[in-house]
C-alpha cells in the first residue's frame, strides 16, 4: 500500500471512529481531552462538532496549523509521560472522550508509549467515557468495542465499565 493510500485509510478510520465517538456523548458530561496536536487536524474536527465542550489538548509543541491551534488555558505542553499523571489528578473520573493519537514512525516505541499512558487515561475517564487510540489500548476497566461500520483499518476504541 502506498504511504498515500496509508494516510487515507488512517485518516478515513480516525474521523468515521470520532463521529461515532460523537454521537455518544449526549447523555455524558465532562471534556474532550486531545493527546496529540499534531497539525490540528482531529483537534478542529471535534471542536467544530462539540461546540460546547471543553476540549484540552496535550503535546510536546505546537506545531499546528494557526488556525487549530487551542486558546492557551487548554493547550497542556511537555511530554506525555509527564504530563499525564498530573492530568489524571486533575481530570479523575471526568473525562467524557479522549481521542489519543501518540503513533510515530516506530511501532515499538509508539505501543510501548500508549501502554504507559493507558493507565492515566483509564483514571481520567468517566463511567462511560470513551477512548479513541491509533495504539492498542488495554487495561481493567475498559472495554474494548468494535470500530464503526466502514471503518477499515487499525484504530481501537474503548469505553470505560462503570466503577
Amino acid at each position: 500500500m502506498s504511504r498515500l493510500d496509508s494516510m487515507i485509510r488512517r485518516l478515513t478510520i480516525q474521523r468515521a471512529s470520532l463521529d461515532w465517538a460523537i454521537t455518544q456523548l449526549a447523555g455524558l458530561k465532562g471534556p474532550v481531552l486531545e493527546f496529540g496536536l499534531g497539525n490540528g487536524r482531529s483537534y478542529d474536527h471535534l471542536r467544530e462538532h462539540l461546540p460546547n465542550r471543553d476540549i484540552y489538548v496535550f503535546d510536546r509543541h505546537v506545531a499546528a496549523h494557526p488556525d487549530c491551534i487551542p486558546p492557551a488555558d487548554r493547550m497542556i505542553l511537555g511530554d506525555f509521560n509527564d504530563t499525564a499523571p498530573e492530568a489524571a489528578k486533575r481530570f479523575a473520573g471526568q473525562v467524557a472522550l479522549i481521542h489519543a493519537d501518540v503513533g510515530s514512525g516506530d511501532h515499538a516505541a509508539s505501543r510501548a508509549l500508549a501502554a504507559g499512558l493507558v493507565p492515566h487515561w483509564t483514571a481520567m475517564l468517566a463511567d462511560g467515557g470513551l477512548i479513541i487510540a491509533d495504539q492498542p489500548i488495554q487495561a481493567d476497566g475498559l472495554e474494548p468495542l468494535p470500530l464503526p461500520e466502514g471503518a477499515p483499518g487499525r484504530y481501537f476504541i474503548s469505553r470505560r465499565v462503570k466503577r
